[in-house]
Parts: C-alpha cells; sequence; structure tokens
C-alpha cells in the first residue's frame, strides 16, 4: 500500500466528515436517519480501507473470524486500519501476518481478562455438611 493511495483515503474521509457537518449544521429532526447513515457510511469506508490492505485469504480468514467472534474481529480490524493510517503497512497483509496479529490480540485479551476479570470461587467449610444428619438416627 502506497502513501498516495492512504493520502486518497484520508481525503475521502475528511470530505465525508465535512459534508456530514454541513449536514447536521442544517437540522436536527432527522437525526435518527442520519445517524444510520453515518454509521453505514463508517461500515463502508471500513471495509475500503480493509479490501485494500488485506490479501484475499486474509481478508476470508478475518470473515471466518467475524463469524466466530465479532467483537475480536473488530479489534484485529481497528488494529489493521490503524497502522495503515499511520503508515506502517508497506505491503498487503497476508494471511500468516494475520495469524500473528491474531496471536498478539488473542494474548493481549489473556493479559487483560486474567488481571480484571478472575472469578475466584471461597466455598463455605463446615456447618453445612449433609451427613450430618445422618447422625441424628
Amino acid at each position: 500500500m502506497s502513501d498516495a493511495d492512504l493520502e486518497e483515503i484520508r481525503k475521502g474521509r475528511l470530505a465525508q466528515l465535512q459534508q456530514q457537518q454541513q449536514s447536521n449544521a442544517g437540522s436536527a429532526p432527522g437525526a435518527a436517519g442520519q445517524d444510520e447513515e453515518r454509521k453505514q457510511q463508517e461500515a463502508e469506508a471500513r471495509a475500503s480501507i480493509l479490501a485494500q490492505i488485506l490479501e484475499p485469504e486474509a481478508a476470508d480468514r478475518l470473515g471466518r473470524i467475524r463469524l466466530v467472534k465479532v467483537s475480536r474481529a473488530t479489534e484485529v480490524e481497528n488494529r489493521l486500519i490503524m497502522l495503515a493510517r499511520s503508515g506502517q503497512l508497506r505491503a498487503k497483509v497476508t494471511e500468516e501476518q494475520l495469524k500473528e496479529l491474531l496471536g498478539a490480540v488473542a494474548e493481549h485479551g489473556e493479559r487483560d481478562s486474567a488481571a480484571g476479570g478472575k472469578i475466584v470461587v471461597s466455598r463455605r467449610k463446615g456447618g453445612w455438611d449433609d451427613d450430618d444428619d445422618l447422625l441424628d438416627l
């Protein structure tokens, strides 16, 4: 992916944002429709960026991941788009590179869940044993 392609994407996105600001300044009654339209435009922009930076095999793998776990696929997409916008991607992302990125995301997610989402079960000892009832006979 060349710098010219990224610059073209940035200019297109800037034009979209300016157009949205002008239309938002006009009226508020159709805000629900505009919000939905804005979300659809953002989804289309994400899809076009991903189509430019992913090889077909990698895009297929990401699509299969989206079927299983939407949050993980979204996180990977966000990272890829961030890398593309910062100019750190020099070529299209291969399936192997996507696997490495998925591993990094999985490790990051495990680290976060281990730190704050750990469930600890503490059981009461003594006093609640059903076998005690048999001693009374």
